[in-house]
């Protein structure tokens, strides 16, 4: 393709996603495609001549639309936020565009200082203190990985350059919330502590982590001749959107010398709001916090924001310094190769620089607000009706809640609900998450998509009333 093709074709896809972005809420939420459906309609292999745009971009529309579900869409309620804010698109767009990477300072010095400056503004912005360093990774699961190959590596006196975990009398023992995401179990295994030596804490009545089972938990281990040696807690957790009280668990961190990892992923946007940052109430004594930006916060995926206090920590277990790529002025510089897994990394802070411009702090703050004033709304509806069930508080924008019919319980209850929210997904008029709470099925409202106003949350509500009537 030439540059004068890419102009042409590249304004059409501009269009499309213009076009795509204003319709939506005209599609159905949820895609309406069976199993196979676009493996069928492809060919088995690649062509082996170049095909016309124009044909890709009908396939797109023929093929592709009808076979996605729709996360911009007003009426998605699903999961969790993955707002990807236009003006963040055309930074993802430009960084593809412009083909850079960052393997050095060197290699690209504008992806690293923008990074670098976009990382402090965001600090700021979340009413973090300039002990704080960060860096974009591409999801939480792999900022959890870091952090605990970082407390690995910490607790045992940098073993890596000996014998690793091979070498260790004493097994390394990591403390977890029951209700921690599934990737804070999976980071623990890759980063080889082994599924005996994790520890699941149980929660309280609101579902957060309960420090005084933290503290006895951590206590047995010493006993037994274990070597306790990270917490992750969680500021919003997965199901409920439940706050561990950071300080509290901070506290035990810091008596045992345990590396404290928070996972903020979704609600650490909030953050941004003052008068949410309670929330987070010792997060200065943590070691690492992770933030998603690319989810309510409002940046096109990936761009997942991990911050940590002492950053030597960090690069004494990452570092990589070939000499193809060291320079003169490795001395004076950040490389970003020191902060994270891979080598390479995309141009990824331009999608947080635009939106952060684009858009500015306070209708940001504006936006996030009107979704926690309307999942109060929501919330209120709830409460006041006898046959619907609210199962957690909530504190941000995400509800927990079930309809129970008089004299139903049990399984059969378990099947009313989940054959409501399958009737409710299957109409494509709205998009919510079915999960697991206490042993029984309930269904997720997470209120947050960019298209989401007062009015969509009445017409869900009116909707949720109609749709469990069968």
């Amino acid at each position: 393709m030439t540059p004068e093709a890419f102009r042409q074709y590249g304004h059409q896809l501009i269009d499309l996603i213009a076009d795509y972005r204003q319709t939506v809420q005209q599609r159905p939420v949820m895609a309406q495609v069976e199993p196979g459906y676009l493996k069928a309609a492809l060919p088995p292999a690649a062509p082996q001549q170049g095909e016309p745009f124009d044909a890709i971009l009908k396939d797109v529309d023929g093929l592709i639309m009808p076979g996605l579900s729709h996360w911009q869409h007003p009426d998605f309620y699903g999961y969790f936020p993955s707002n990807g804010t236009l003006s963040s698109v055309l930074g993802d767009f430009l960084s593809t565009g412009l083909g850079v990477l960052g393997l050095s300072w060197q290699s690209s010095p504008a992806l690293s200082e923008l990074e670098e400056t976009t990382l402090d503004w965001l600090r700021q912005m979340l009413g973090l203190s300039q002990q704080w360093s960060g860096v974009i990774q591409d999801t939480a699961s792999t900022s959890t990985l870091v952090a605990l190959i970082c407390a690995r590596e910490r607790s045992s006196d940098y073993a890596l350059v000996r014998h690793g975990l091979q070498g260790q009398d004493q097994p390394l023992i990591v403390y977890v919330s029951a209700h921690a995401h599934s990737s804070v179990d999976k980071a623990a295994l890759l980063a080889g502590f082994g599924r005996d030596n994790i520890r699941l804490i149980a929660t309280d009545e609101a579902y957060a982590l309960c420090p005084t089972a933290l503290e006895q938990a951590i206590e047995q281990d010493l006993a037994a001749g274990n070597r306790p040696c990270a917490i992750v807690a969680t500021c919003g957790t997965t199901a409920t959107t439940a706050l561990d009280p950071l300080r509290a668990i901070s506290a035990l961190a810091q008596q045992h010398g345990l590396w404290l990892h928070v996972d903020s992923a979704m609600s650490g946007s909030a953050m941004i709001l003052p008068e949410c940052r309670w929330m987070w109430d010792g997060i200065e004594l943590a070691d690492s916090v992770v933030v998603n930006a690319h989810k309510w916060l409002g940046v096109a995926f990936d761009c997942s924001v991990y911050y940590v206090r002492d950053p030597q920590h960090l690069v004494r277990v990452m570092s990589t310094n070939p000499s193809y790529l060291q320079s003169s002025v490795d001395g004076q510089v950040k490389n970003l190769r020191d902060w994270g897994i891979p080598l390479g990394r995309r141009f990824r802070a331009l999608k947080l620089w635009f939106m952060l411009r684009a858009e500015g702090v306070e209708a940001l703050q504006a936006r996030l607000r009107r979704d926690l004033d309307n999942a109060r709304w929501l919330a209120e509806q709830v409460r006041a009706a006898s046959d619907w069930q609210l199962l957690a508080p909530v504190p941000l924008q995400t509800l927990c809640l079930r309809h129970c019919p008089e004299g139903m319980a049990g399984q059969a209850l378990d099947a009313h609900t989940r054959a409501w929210a399958e009737r409710m997904n299957a109409s494509g008029d709205a998009y919510v998450t079915p999960a697991v709470l206490d042993g029984r099925w309930m269904v997720r409202v997470s209120i947050g998509a960019l298209g989401t106003e007062k009015e969509d949350v009445q017409r869900l509500w009116a909707r949720l009333q109609h749709v469990v009537q069968g």
